[in-house]
Parts: structure tokens; sequence; C-alpha cells
């Protein structure tokens, strides 16, 4: 992943909790580096090991470390970082997610070496829409979950995101069904 994912985890855990507990959850993590150059590609395991460290520095489960960042990076880092590229996804939770399938290949132009997921939506209704959700990585589901309701939040639609599909079960994707 980008190290800009990396950054905008430092920048939660430092923003929530203040940085002597980043600092906490860098050591535990065992990653050293000093600091994340948004830009660069670095080895998804940081990522995961960044997200390990915090749940036990924040003696909280590894789920909801995943689903309040997938929020944060919606509301505070989408915003910030790719402010216009948001906007232009949609002007309501449903146009967006509609055109969710084709967000990453936008951002692929300012990120060439991105491996992103991929995304499918289907069953679209005034109030409702199924997300597909396709990645060779495991266990970020949480994430994508958190993703969709940090976009509830920030197109001020109370959202009801309910996991309808895992690849833990053996599915080839995960499918989350969004209700509003």
């Amino acid at each position: 992943m980008y190290g800009i994912v990396n950054k905008a985890i430092q920048d939660m855990i430092t923003s929530g909790f203040g940085a002597e507990t980043w600092d906490a959850v860098k050591k535990s993590s065992g990653v050293d580096e000093d600091f994340f150059i948004s830009n660069e590609p670095y080895d998804d395991v940081v990522t995961y090991k960044l997200a390990g460290a915090a749940s036990e520095v924040l003696d909280m489960p590894v789920g909801i470390v995943l689903n309040s960042f997938g929020r944060y990076w919606i509301m505070k880092t989408g915003k910030e970082k790719y402010g216009s590229l948001m906007e232009a996804g949609g002007s309501n939770l449903k146009e967006f997610l509609v055109n969710l399938p084709s967000f990453h290949n936008r951002i692929m132009l300012a990120f060439p070496n991105l491996n992103p997921p991929e995304f499918k939506v289907s069953e679209i209704e005034n109030n409702g829409i199924r997300v597909h959700y396709f990645s060779h990585r495991n266990g970020l589901q949480e994430f994508v979950k958190g993703l969709l309701l940090g976009l509830g939040e920030l197109y001020n639609v109370p959202v009801e995101v309910v996991h309808t599909q895992s690849k833990e079960a053996g599915y080839d994707h995960d499918i989350f069904k969004v209700i509003w």
C-alpha cells in the first residue's frame, strides 16, 4: 500500500489518542519508519502490523480499528487529499456508490503502482445498493464497511451496512448491502 494509507493511520491515532499513543503503536508494530512518504509504496505487511499494534495498544478489536480507519479515511484523508475527486464521484451517496467501480481508475493516475481492490455494484434501488468488493488482500472487510459508513457521513445520509457475503466463508468476493 502507499504511504498515504500508513500516514493516515498515524494521523488518526495521533489526532484521536495523542502522539504518545502513536509512538506506542509504532513501537509495538516493529515498523521502523520515522515517517511515511505519501506517494511511495510500502509492503502491505507494514499496514497490517500498524493495525494489529493499534488494536493491541488501544485495547480494542482490530475490526473496530479498521472500521474507524475506514470512516476516518473518507471524512479526513478523502476530503483533504482527494476533495475534487470525491466531489466528482457524485452529488449524492447513491451516485457516488454507482460510480464507485471507476473511482480507483482515476486514483491510479496519481499512484501508478497502485494495486487497488475492484468494486462492482448490483441491485441498485431507491434506498439501497449492493457493493461487491474484490481484493487480493485479506482481512480488510471492516475497513471497507467503515469506508461505506464514512460515505454516508460525508453525504449526511444515515446508512446501514450489512456484510452479506464473505470471502472468509469461501466465496470469491465480499458483498455489502448499503441501505439508506
